[in-house]
């Protein structure tokens, strides 16, 4: 077989379009900012580039003490220097995957050689799990890019050969500052962990040597230096400063640092915390996904079996601390409660591993490629399948009119998936098609006699069934998003926005009117905590109050489920109600007529 080898930049060109080509076109056209945690972040954001308060987010004026603050720092950014735009906020997650597939393929360049660099990069790049997670505003792949940098560091500082030490023990302990104004603790805990079982794997010898390497005083000093100004300033703005108790209870408040580390941290991996506005996957589940999350390279990770991972050079002390840092992130959360994109973190120690594995080749990545034209084969058939099945199907009105609600699974990342229908795939013939194209695509690519054909083939095809996935997205836009809601509000006449229930339901209003909201019966998981502060707005209203306050004189809106409409009609009559907009299970009501 001849050997094929990329030269010169050509590697990094590869990885670079290919991250590039896969998530660049969610900030050139993005469909609108989702409720739920998308827009809140997106407004949380806008609200400290606003307020110059860069130290305690908020939300509709109430202090918001659950995240840490980068992600927020970086959105808000973005926003001064494109303007306030959701595509604007999109920017920083983007970047950050592009950037992180860029270091893990010269994290595997490093470790393994130019060609697993280019799998690794690749890999990661167009994985299921990484696009997927990356579709909302969460800060996990910035701390998967930190947690990645950390972990090079680390082997670059005990490297023998390494020309600079120093500064890789340098970038260990920043990228470990970085991470803990990122999500906390456990940006601490992944990379520590690993380093600690790495070391220990090498022998007593090899720890008491390169311990030192890592420089823990200058790298403590460092972390502290990067990560305590925010977290005192929030503490002495946000009194009390120490509240000795585990109780966490409704109505109790104990200052921002209780909540912060104790409520947020230690109760919630011991599923005690309150509010509970979360739910667990299954801990089977949480592993099995994986192989969701890393399609289409899961089909390697037997490969993975043949790899050495005795430390004995560059290659195997990689591999061994791959291992590490995949086991610290996975038993931890298997003891812990869990959403499906907690263990983020792992993806590049998996890629990395993946990519070894392909470049090394042998009889299981071949049973892998085997395996993989199976799979796109079956896939293939379903959605040419699908398409003749839902050909004639009727599309009246948007998507949600096809779909079956399933609220109790909503906490989960992925909970509407369960939402859906063989009569809503009728609105996503044009995905679908490209759907089928890309797996027709890989499928050629498989089928093939050269594995490095194959290789490309199936990143090509990744490109191509993101572009449909991000068309299905936009079809699920009025579900998803309350963007047309504000946007019929940005059309009426100025009135009191009213939010039922809770903000995060109806969270893309706030963003996209830039106008104050009244909550009614909106003290509500993460609210509650907010709520009891001090001088805490006085956004939230009752039942009686909107009773009384609406048949006044003042106008005023109310957004809420379709479902409840009945509620309001008993509430304030039928006669006081005027339907503005309904659509996406969700009804926009008024008090006057236009």
């Amino acid at each position: 077989m001849t050997t094929w080898r990329l030269r010169g930049s050509v590697p990094l060109i590869v990885v670079m379009l290919a991250a590039c080509a896969i998530y660049l076109p969610g900030i050139l056209s993005p469909p609108s900012l989702m409720d739920d945690v998308d827009a809140v972040q997106a407004q949380i954001a806008r609200n400290m580039l606003t307020s110059g308060d860069w130290v305690t987010a908020r939300i509709d004026g109430v202090a918001y003490f659950e995240k840490s603050p980068l992600i927020y720092w970086c959105i808000a950014g973005s926003y001064r220097l494109f303007g306030i735009h959701d595509w604007a906020a999109r920017i920083p997650i983007a970047l950050s995957s592009i950037a992180l597939a860029l270091l893990v393929f010269a994290f595997g360049t490093w470790a393994f050689g130019e060609l697993a660099g280019v799998y690794s990069g690749l890999a990661i790049a167009s994985c299921v799990g990484l696009w997927l997670f990356t579709r909302i505003l969460i800060p996990d792949v910035v701390l998967t890019l930190t947690t990645s940098l950390a972990m090079w560091g680390l082997l670059r500082a005990v490297d023998e050969q390494e020309a600079h030490p120093r500064l890789w023990a340098y970038i260990f302990a920043a990228s470990l500052g970085l991470g803990l104004l990122l999500k906390s603790l456990i940006a601490i805990v992944f990379p520590v962990a690993a380093a600690a079982l790495f070391l220990l794997g090498n022998g007593q010898p090899f720890l008491r040597e390169k311990w030192r390497c890592l420089r823990p005083v200058e790298g403590t000093a460092i972390v502290i230096l990067i990560a305590a100004p925010w977290h005192i300033l929030a503490t002495l703005r946000n009194p009390p400063y120490f509240a000795w108790t585990l109780q966490s209870a409704p109505g109790h408040y104990h200052g921002f640092l209780w909540f912060y580390v104790v409520n947020e941290q230690l109760l919630r991996f011991l599923n005690l915390r309150y509010p509970r506005d979360y739910n667990t996957v299954p801990r089977l589940w949480f592993w099995v996904f994986h192989l969701i999350w890393l399609f289409p390279w899961s089909v390697y990770l037997p490969a993975i079996s043949r790899l050495s991972f005795r430390p004995v050079n560059r290659a195997g002390r990689c591999r061994l601390l791959a291992l590490c840092w995949i086991a610290v992130v996975l038993v931890f959360f298997t003891f812990s409660t869990t959403q499906e994109y907690y263990s983020m973190p792992c993806y590049p120690a998996l890629a990395l591993l993946i990519g070894s594995s392909m470049e090394g080749g042998g009889r299981l990545a071949e049973w892998g490629r085997r395996a993989l034209t199976f799979l796109l084969a079956g896939a293939l058939s379903a959605v040419f399948a699908i398409l003749i099945i839902v050909r004639k199907a009727p599309t009246p009105g948007d998507i949600s009119a096809a779909l079956i609600s399933h609220p109790a699974v909503y906490s989960l990342s992925l909970g509407h998936v369960e939402d859906l229908t063989l009569q809503s795939f009728a609105y996503l013939r044009t995905p679908l098609v490209l759907a089928g194209i890309a797996f027709a695509v890989g499928l050629a690519g498989t089928l093939g006699r050269q594995r490095y054909g194959a290789y490309l083939s199936c990143a090509f095809m990744m490109i191509i069934f993101f572009l449909a996935a991000r068309l299905a997205l936009v079809k699920f836009d009025p579900l998803l998003s309350s963007r047309s809601f504000a946007e019929c509000l940005l059309r009426s006449p100025p009135g009191q926005i009213i939010v039922d229930h809770h903000y995060y339901t109806f969270s893309s209003i706030a963003f996209y009117t830039q106008r104050p909201e009244l909550l009614l019966n909106g003290r509500w998981n993460n609210f509650e905590y907010g709520s009891n502060a001090p001088g805490a707005p006085d956004v939230f209203i009752s039942d009686a109050t909107l009773k009384a306050l609406w048949p006044g004189p003042s106008r005023l809106y109310l957004i809420a489920k379709a479902e409840e409409l009945a509620r309001f009609e008993q509430l304030v009559g039928v006669d006081g109600l005027q339907v503005l907009q309904a659509g996406g299970g969700k009804i926009l009501l008024t008090n006057q007529s236009r």
